[in-house]
């Protein structure tokens, strides 16, 4: 089942309570304490959401909190939606200032913040959203920071970086054990990346005369328990399924297709030649310390490379056309609101579903080709284990050592976070 590419239907805040003012331990601002059991003005507040998904799950999300690296274009949009379904704390983490190029698609700065960091310039436009969330900025660079900052959040959400960033924090998210989220956009395109590591969430569902077994469905979803319910003498039953996952570094770029796409030649046509563009762009990046395609050898380099990850995912070469890339390259570097809007709210929405673990999650890359308006949704990885079994927990688990150089030090030794 691929996700929707609509944007997530976010109900009005309409009776919100005095703003919350974060306290500060050594100089760093901390969520408050999470009170017990959803209020009854909770409950009035989030009623239309409540109503979808249940009062269990929210109060799952209103004891989340939340990482957000980078506040630009499609952070501004994962952000309005996450504090509207109303998590616990939003932590922002940027250490850009607001140039004159930001203004064009993101709707929380102004001109008057040019020059201001891009956090705290965004933070209390987003606080205006819904005061019981609690907002907190941190201007350092994400770099900066050891394996452990991420264990103090439910989930990290890292957009608009360089994929060697991408794949560090990932490693640092599995180290911790914690789902990651990756995404970024160029103009009118854009793409989501997850890993869950493993993930459990229940489907319920009226009970047929077919018995569920307890097997794997795919490659990386499996039924792992069945229980029956009776509810106004309907007989139901909550069927819990679990998703493997894979790293950003394998389905970046190692991962293949699925065997269901590779034994058809009309499914294999049917793939957005965007995905072999992604992935020429982010070899292209770590081949040039993160510049961007612009004079005609890196037009040429960029080719060989798309050419390359067309054939190595055995893509038809006709989909790879010269126009293809042509209207890739004249994107790069661009932010358009509703693509941003769009993308964010796909996100967010998984991010609300994988809290709730009510509903399938992302499995695991979406591609946005905004001239198609699609945003089909890929399971790309590697041959072998996944989940837990791509890396032991107990790696580098504690250090509290920063990243450097694209490696993250653990016990003295520089450990490469690229797993296979």
């Amino acid at each position: 089942m691929e996700p929707s590419p609509t944007a997530f239907p976010v109900p009005p805040v309409a009776d919100l309570v005095p703003q919350y003012i974060p306290q500060e331990t050594n100089g760093q601002a901390v969520s408050p304490p999470v009170e017990e059991g959803i209020s009854a003005d909770e409950i009035a507040l989030y009623d239309r959401q409540i109503r979808l998904w249940g009062v269990q799950a929210q109060e799952k999300i209103r004891n989340a909190n939340i990482l957000l690296i980078t506040m630009k274009a499609l952070a501004n949009e994962i952000a309005k939606n996450l504090v509207l379904a109303g998590i616990h704390s939003l932590s922002i983490v940027d250490h850009e200032l607001v140039t004159e190029s930001d203004l064009g698609a993101q709707f929380f700065i102004s001109k008057a913040d040019v020059g201001i960091n891009r956090a705290e310039a965004a933070a209390p436009q987003i606080r205006k959203l819904n005061p019981r969330v609690n907002v907190i900025v941190d201007p350092s660079d994400i770099k900066t920071k050891g394996p452990d900052f991420f264990s103090q959040f439910d989930i990290v959400i890292a957009t608009d970086l360089q994929p060697d960033t991408l794949n560090i924090i990932n490693t640092a998210t599995r180290v911790n054990h914690r789902p990651f989220y990756a995404a970024g956009v160029h103009g009118f395109y854009g793409f989501i990346f997850s890993d869950l590591i493993q993930h459990d969430y229940v489907i319920e569902r009226e009970k047929s005369n077919v018995t569920t077994a307890i097997q794997a469905e795919t490659r990386t979803r499996s039924v792992v328990d069945v229980k029956d319910k009776k509810e106004n003498g309907k007989n139901f039953e909550m069927v819990t399924k679990r998703e493997l996952y894979s790293t950003w570094f394998l389905a970046s770029d190692a991962a293949i297709l699925p065997a269901e796409f590779l034994r058809s030649r009309r499914r294999l046509k049917a793939v957005t030649p965007i995905l072999s563009c992604f992935r020429a762009l982010w070899e292209f990046l770590q081949l040039q310390n993160g510049r961007l395609p612009s004079t005609s050898d890196d037009l040429k380099m960029f080719t060989v490379l798309a050419t390359q990850k067309h054939e190595h995912l055995k893509l038809p070469s006709e989909t790879l056309r010269s126009e293809v890339l042509r209207k890739f390259l004249q994107n790069l570097g661009s932010e358009i609101a509703p693509v941003t809007a769009v993308l964010g709210g796909q996100l967010a929405q998984d991010v609300i579903n994988v809290l709730g673990a009510r509903q399938q999650p992302i499995q695991n890359m979406v591609i946005f080709d905004g001239d198609s308006m699609e945003a089909p949704m890929y399971a790309l990885h590697p041959e072998g284990g996944l989940g837990d079994a791509l890396l032991p927990l107990s790696v580098g688990a504690g250090t509290g050592v920063a990243m450097e150089n694209g490696m993250i030090p653990v016990n003295g030794v520089d450990f490469q976070p690229i797993v296979v």
